[in-house]
């Protein structure tokens, strides 16, 4: 799996670099056939806006957005919506596969 890690209008450094890859190497718990997990870091003004694309097989990317005052934060949220859609993608393609 790869992780890719970029900012807008900001310079990312180590800490929000290691951060940004510990919560992201969390999401194969949730979906095994993960590709590629994008982290996208963007400064506006005074707030950030975190964007974590999930690349997947054999279906359409998952997108997760947060926004606000405190990039880790923003890292979080963006990660637990992240954890929550391969949740349900993983439920929707169980519960296809077993309908009776």
């Amino acid at each position: 799996m790869e992780f890719k890690i970029s900012g807008r209008h900001m310079d990312i450094t180590d800490p929000i670099r290691e951060y940004a890859e510990k919560k992201s190497s969390r999401l194969p718990r949730y979906f095994d056939r993960i590709q590629s997990i994008d982290v996208v870091v963007d400064q506006r003004d005074r707030s950030f806006h975190v964007e974590m694309v999930v690349d997947i097989e054999r279906a359409d990317d998952i997108r997760a957005h947060a926004e606000g005052e405190d990039v880790y934060a923003c890292i979080d949220a963006a990660s637990e919506r992240a954890e929550r859609q391969l949740t349900d993608h993983k439920e929707k393609l169980r519960n296809r596969k077993h309908s009776a």
